[in-house]
């Protein structure tokens, strides 16, 4: 790191834990990263908590002294406008006023709220496999599902900082009922959440005990691990995601006409678990002269690309160009 470099404090709050770091302005480096569980089944002080704890553990590193920007990624739907968040796995946070709260903890240095898919699209724009495209879509498939959009070359939040959301589009027009009030949304199918409950639901159990509760990304690492050895009933709980993602996909490349779509978060890493499914029903759903041949990929900045991706955000908002 260069050692005049300024840095941006960047938060990401996601279902399961809330991770901070000061972030380069200028590389894109990570350094003081820490986390919490972001003790989503409690109240919205407790989140409230985990998200000071992390904070003031940034702020007594001695580079706090070069940060003059908070970058804030969270799970949504966020608004940007308004600066609060109602995230769809954080019961206790309705409208929760983030964006204040945060600046009242670091002591009113400005703050740029982004939805954690848009972050993430930031990040791999900058520094990551979707560098150099001018049309993208980028996704986190995790506890959750989110995405966000570069169009013609810019990152595209929307007016509220929403649009790329895909994990909240209907792909089952008769599909389970979506806690966002929806029915069939894509992250009900193809989350990690998903992809264990589809798994457990088909009479797959994992090897260790105590792993049946699905609250997070644990199972889902344990269902990919038996899809490996070969476990008919793993296999299809992730067939069944990728299916499910090559319709989505789809559909938002067929609306807006994009080069790539970059996959992340922890399911991404089950590799071509996700991918080879995926791929192969993309081809039945992506059928227009314009969309095929769609380029498909992994994200290159794995598990610190939303963090990268609230500084780059907050950096591109308040009118600061990333190379």
């Amino acid at each position: 790191m260069e050692s005049g470099q300024a840095l941006v404090a960047a938060v990401d709050i996601g279902g399961t834990k809330i991770a901070g770091a000061l972030v380069g302005a200028e590389d894109g480096s990570l350094h003081h990263r820490t986390e919490r569980p972001t003790r989503a089944k409690e109240d919205g002080e407790a989140v409230l908590g985990a998200l000071g704890e992390v904070l003031a553990e940034l702020m007594a590193t001695p580079d706090w002294a070069r940060v003059n920007l908070v970058g804030v990624g969270s799970a949504g739907p966020v608004d940007t406008v308004r600066g609060t968040v109602s995230p769809v796995n954080i019961p206790g946070w309705r409208d929760f006023p983030v964006v204040s709260e945060v600046g009242r903890l670091v002591g009113g240095l400005p703050v740029v709220l982004t939805g954690d898919g848009v972050a993430m699209t930031a990040a791999e724009h900058w520094r990551g496999a979707a560098r150099g495209f001018h049309n993208a879509l980028c996704m986190v498939v995790s506890t959750g599902v989110g995405g966000g959009l570069v169009l013609n070359g810019a990152l595209y939040p929307g007016p509220t900082g929403n649009a790329g959301h895909i994990g909240h589009i209907s792909v089952d027009l008769d599909g389970d009922p979506c806690p966002c009030g929806s029915r069939g949304c894509l992250e009900g199918l193809a989350s990690g959440t998903a992809i264990a409950r589809h798994a457990l639901a088909a009479g797959w159990r994992p090897k260790s005990a105590g792993l049946v509760d699905i609250s997070g990304g644990a199972t889902a690492v344990a269902v990919a691990a038996a899809a490996r050895e070969g476990d008919p009933r793993a296999l299809a709980a992730f067939a069944r995601a990728g299916q499910a993602l090559a319709a989505g996909i789809a559909a938002t490349t067929t609306l807006v006409e994009l080069d790539v779509v970059v996959i992340g978060g922890g399911v991404a890493q089950s590799g071509d678990l996700l991918l080879g499914p995926l791929r192969a029903r993309l081809s039945e759903y992506a059928t227009l002269s314009y969309v095929r041949g769609l380029r498909v990929c992994l994200a290159e900045l794995s598990t610190g690309a939303g963090l990268v991706g609230a500084a780059a955000a907050a950096l591109w908002a308040t009118g600061t160009t990333v190379k």
